[in-house]
């Protein structure tokens, strides 16, 4: 029986509980059988100072998803040449899982922005594209919004954000509510965004 898998891609510096909420949601709530995390990894040729390892990265999604059985990570992108492309990766992903069904999640502020994608129709035309709310005022464009391949879904609007995450522990503050308890416990183990 062929599965139907949703791909969340994101550096998840770090993942946290906003990430969590929105790929469980999308595994409950929608036909999708299992959503895969998908870390996107350090651009070669765009040096973020704060940006984790893809391994710890990796990690963090990894310790997160413990108990989930329709969530999985994945480092697919790991050995995809780069800059990275969506399409290059389900093709990879089509090529490993023949298999399974596989569509993209994005937030609807991205929806706005795929016609700028690297082969963006070929995408449509073969993939669904599940689309999370936002709170934005920007209009959806016509090509768009009653397209057949594109599902609206009603997943929870999280207003959390890993940049600042990452800017309260270095202030200091107490973010743990903020990340699953796994990834807290390893972000404070390992001393990750202090300075």
């Amino acid at each position: 029986m062929n599965k139907k898998v949703g791909l969340y891609f994101g550096t998840f510096n770090p993942f946290h509980i906003g990430h969590l909420i929105i790929a469980n949601h999308l595994s409950q709530f929608t036909d999708l059988d299992e959503v895969w995390l998908v870390v996107t990894p350090q651009s070669p040729f765009k040096k973020r100072s704060n940006l984790l390892s893809n391994y710890h990265r990796f990690e963090l999604v990894y310790r997160a998803l413990e108990g989930y059985d329709h969530l999985h990570v994945s480092d697919v992108e790991f050995n995809l040449p780069q800059p990275n492309y969506t399409s290059l990766t389900l093709a990879k992903l089509a090529e490993k899982h023949p298999t399974n069904e596989f569509a993209i999640i994005m937030g609807e502020d991205n929806l706005n922005h795929f016609h700028k994608w690297k082969n963006y129709e070929y995408i449509l035309e073969h993939h669904k594209i599940y689309v999370c709310p936002r709170i934005s005022k920007d209009e959806i464009s016509d090509a768009f919004k009653n397209h057949p391949k594109i599902v609206k879904t009603d997943t929870p609007i999280i207003e959390i954000s890993s940049t600042l995450i990452r800017r309260s522990i270095k202030d200091g503050k107490n973010v743990e509510p903020l990340l699953p308890t796994q990834v807290w416990k390893y972000v404070d183990e390992m001393n990750f965004y202090r300075n």
